[in-house]
């Protein structure tokens, strides 16, 4: 039987920390950054975890 592939979109998105969680980055981050205070910027450097109701779709893209 051949190798389950991942999904590279979602490789690319999120990561497993060492818990067993997986990890993403926040949005709103990547352009128009004038107008958005620094607080607001600071606060979204921060990797946040997935819900659990996106966990199993999350594990199905990522079977390794």
């Amino acid at each position: 039987m051949p190798k389950m592939k991942s999904n590279k979109g979602a490789s690319k998105r999120f990561s497993k920390s060492p818990s067993g969680n997986i990890k993403r980055a926040q949005s709103h981050r990547r352009h128009i950054l004038t107008k958005k205070s620094a607080k607001r910027k600071r606060h979204l450097r921060d990797d946040s975890m997935i819900s659990q109701a996106d966990k199993p779709l999350v594990k199905r893209m990522l079977p390794y």
